[in-house]
């Protein structure tokens, strides 16, 4: 039997426990703070919200925690996730890089995101929780929190941004068929949501107003409690699993990347691939170049401040410290629906402060053009998330010819497309157009952020 496919058939691969990068960090990152008095929060402030478990490990400095035997049990539907090398792509491009994917699209939901949904639903179950809020932008993360709630028993209410919730219709079906109830957002459910109405009915929505929805409604009620698909520090945590499984990958392969890649939105898929590999390097390892990518339209790294900023649209979150547009900010209708986020996760937006990573943006006809290249030469139709990735890999590859030297390439490909043909057949058509955001929009909302003073 081939060593790929005894690795993948090997249960014992799956990382046992998930790592924080924050224990191997040359100074830890700004404190969250409480939106009134300012102080740090402490974990009284988080309760409403989230399960004691999960506030733990939010603040947790520990290097590794420990998997739970129920979530790994989960885990072993579809991890570990294969790694591929991109021969055809590289045969295509003419380059002498060694061109990598890690393929996250094998799990039930079709990304990433049930590595922290499962694990959330989880621990919710424990704590005696009924029914779980959310927000989705794109619909994969309602779609792996809405599979993980079947599979622990929990009601899942999914706030899904209302311009996906338009473009992606089999998106919802998919969480509709998991047991999720969906609603577009905003809505008239929330207080928060009929405020944004009476100012503009037609709104398209934004993860930052979906947020505001799903928080309002878990605040509420003690049965109830909120779960984020990416940005906080425990959701990071939970993706380590798909970087810790690319480490032994690669040791198969007897190579070691000198760039890593993801896609970034909100930050989750991207340190699950990169924080692994970022920590080697603290702790004396080879150095690698990290790239997060971004779309032009919604450039919270390339872009926007690095300060202290609401988390949501109505200012029901605490404030973090994160590479932000504002939280007023609300992003144009382009089809990377899960990278519609005003700010980048602390944790990477601290690394990034940092100076060890780099981070570029990309307009999405160009991303759409490499997703399309790459299903044509490896057969696998990447999700516009993750097209964003691909198009950083194939660039990288390009400088690898001009330069004449051989690099390792590692990226991630966190989901596939099949839910997103309606984007595909935009491009095809000539309708898929660069959209830019308005300055006059993001000046207003950087205004706006909260004062520390």
């Amino acid at each position: 039997m081939p060593d790929t496919i005894k690795y993948l058939l090997d249960e014992s691969r799956i990382p046992k426990f998930w790592y924080n990068l924050i224990a191997d960090l040359p100074s830890p990152p700004p404190p969250v703070l409480h939106p009134g008095t300012k102080q740090p929060v402490g974990p009284d402030d988080l309760a409403p919200l989230f399960p004691m478990s999960l506030i733990q490990q939010e603040v947790t400095t520990e290097r590794e925690v420990e998997i739970p035997g129920p979530v790994r049990e989960v885990y072993k539907q579809w991890r570990p996730t294969p790694l591929f090398r991109a021969r055809r792509l590289e045969q295509a491009l003419d380059t002498p890089a060694r061109i990598y994917y890690k393929y996250e699209g094998v799990s039930p939901a079709g990304s990433h995101k049930p590595n922290t949904a499962v694990a959330q639903a989880f621990y919710n179950r424990e704590a005696g929780i009924r029914k779980i809020t959310t927000e989705t932008g794109a619909g994969q993360w309602g779609s792996a929190l809405a599979f993980a709630g079947a599979l622990f028993g929990i009601q899942i209410d999914v706030y899904m941004v209302r311009v996906s919730y338009q473009q992606k219709p089999y998106r919802r079906a998919l969480m509709e068929s998991y047991g999720a109830r969906c609603v577009p957002s905003p809505s008239n459910e929330t207080a928060s949501g009929r405020a944004i109405l009476a100012q503009r009915a037609d709104h398209p929505g934004s993860l930052g107003i979906a947020i505001s929805e799903a928080v309002e409604l878990a605040a509420q009620r003690d049965d109830t409690k909120y779960a984020l698909g990416s940005v906080l520090n425990h959701v990071l945590l939970h993706q380590t699993v798909l970087g810790q499984e690319c480490v032994g990958q690669m040791e198969m392969a007897d190579d070691y990347p000198d760039i890593v890649i993801g896609c970034t939105g909100g930050g989750s898929n991207f340190a699950g691939i990169a924080f692994p590999y970022l920590g080697a390097q603290l702790r004396g390892g080879k150095a690698v170049r990290i790239i997060a990518v971004e779309p032009s339209a919604c450039p919270s790294l390339t872009r926007g401040r690095y300060a202290y900023d609401f988390g949501d649209t109505a200012h029901l979150t605490p404030l973090t410290k994160m590479h932000t547009l504002g939280s007023t900010f609300t992003p144009p209708g382009f089809h990377a629906g899960g990278l519609r986020y005003h700010g980048m996760a602390p944790l990477v937006s601290h690394v990034k402060e940092l100076g060890l990573i780099e981070a570029r943006a990309y307009q999405q006809t160009a991303c759409f053009a490499a997703g399309v290249q790459f299903a044509r030469t490896e057969g696998i139709l990447p999700a516009p998330e993750a097209n964003h990735a691909v198009r950083a890999a194939i660039d990288e590859a390009l400088r690898c010819r001009e330069d004449g030297v051989s690099r390792a390439i590692l990226f991630n490909l966190c989901g596939h497309g099949h839910f997103d043909m309606q984007a595909y057949i935009d491009y095809f058509s000539g309708k898929l157009a660069d959209l830019e955001y308005d300055e006059a929009e993001l000046a207003m909302a950087l205004a706006g952020l909260p004062s520390l003073g």
